[in-house]
């Protein structure tokens, strides 16, 4: 039987068809998720205190997503010698979280109610865009659930409390979820130069116990040390600031800040990340095309999110053949007793 899709009657090439997120299925009843991962767009940029824009991110980062959707049987990494994000891995597309114009909690309610259709479904929740804000429902869907650790990548802390009266924008999340009894604790990555959080915000995320990371300290810590930084066996949520990257790759975003990351050294952050630990969400934000016009920016966050989707199901698929082999041994050693 042919491994590959454009075999059997269609080449579908990335500009033909409906852009879902690398083309997968899409589902429009969030009761009948069945799928090991699903994308939830959150177009909403109301938090925003410079630059709008991020409520379109959704739309471009699926568009750019279909650039990688060749129709092969998974991608080939000839580095890694292996095939990622085979037919094994049921991916989904559920379309966007409804966003009501001004209201920002009844928009995040709606997003919220969206990344729990997925964890009820047993999903992994993919959480595309809008701006940071939409991190705080992202995280009060897990609610009553497991605790997990948090790894963010960003240029800004996002540690303020409450300015004049705002306590859930773009410049809070990580406060707020600092505050969760669930989460055990943050690696914040990136972190650089001037900052929408005062010294006294860095004071209080480093006593509620956050990990403060600059790039050039990440440069010389390595990727690898970075994450081992992070409590052994701790389940990690990643939220990943498009402004975390370097403007001169990510141009495309509200609050670019220079001095930003590379590509490959958020990848290979996210592949140590992966294969150490069990990543239990995500969500990328603050993507704004319009101050892209090459489009860049969206291929960027695509390519990142499917790369690390790869990561996280490759290194699922190692533990379990791990775990299955210590059960043979296991019972191979009662046998002989």
């Amino acid at each position: 039987m042919s491994g590959h899709a454009y075999e059997a009657g269609r080449l579908n090439l990335p500009f033909v068809g409906i852009c879902t997120f690398a083309k997968s299925p899409y589902v429009q009843d969030w009761s009948r998720i069945d799928a090991d991962v699903a994308i939830l767009g959150a177009p909403f940029d109301a938090g925003t205190q410079y630059r709008a824009g991020a409520r379109f991110g959704p739309r471009s980062v699926r568009e750019a997503s279909t650039l990688f959707s060749f129709g092969h049987a998974g991608a080939y990494d000839h580095e890694d010698d292996r095939v990622y994000l085979g037919p094994d891995v049921r991916m989904v597309d559920i379309g966007d979280a409804d966003i009501i114009h001004t209201d920002t909690i009844q928009s995040h309610a709606n997003i919220r109610t969206g990344v729990e259709a997925i964890l009820d479904a047993g999903a992994l929740p993919i959480v595309i865009d809008g701006d940071h804000s939409i991190n705080i429902p992202c995280i009060d869907a897990y609610e009553g659930r497991d605790s997990f650790h948090i790894f963010h990548i960003d240029a800004h802390l996002d540690f303020v409390d409450e300015r004049h009266g705002v306590r859930f924008g773009h410049g809070n999340p990580l406060r707020r979820a600092a505050e969760k009894p669930y989460v055990t604790g943050l690696t914040q990555v990136g972190i650089r130069n001037v900052s929408s959080t005062a010294r006294d915000g860095y004071e209080e995320a480093r006593a509620l116990g956050s990990d403060i990371i600059s790039v050039r300290q990440m440069r010389a810590l390595g990727p690898e040390a970075v994450v081992a930084r992070i409590p052994e066996g701790a389940r990690v949520y990643v939220t990943l600031d498009i402004d975390g990257f370097c403007p001169s790759i990510a141009p495309g975003t509200g609050t670019p800040s220079h001095g930003g990351f590379l590509y490959y050294e958020v990848l290979e952050m996210l592949q140590h990340l992966a294969n150490r630990h069990d990543i239990v969400g995500m969500d990328l934000v603050e993507v704004a095309p319009d101050y892209d016009a090459t489009g860049s920016t969206s291929i960027l966050a695509a390519q990142t999110l499917l790369n690390f989707l790869g990561f996280i199901f490759g290194a699922r698929t190692e533990k379990a053949k791990a775990r299955a082999y210590h059960t043979k041994i296991a019972v191979a050693a009662d046998k002989l007793a």
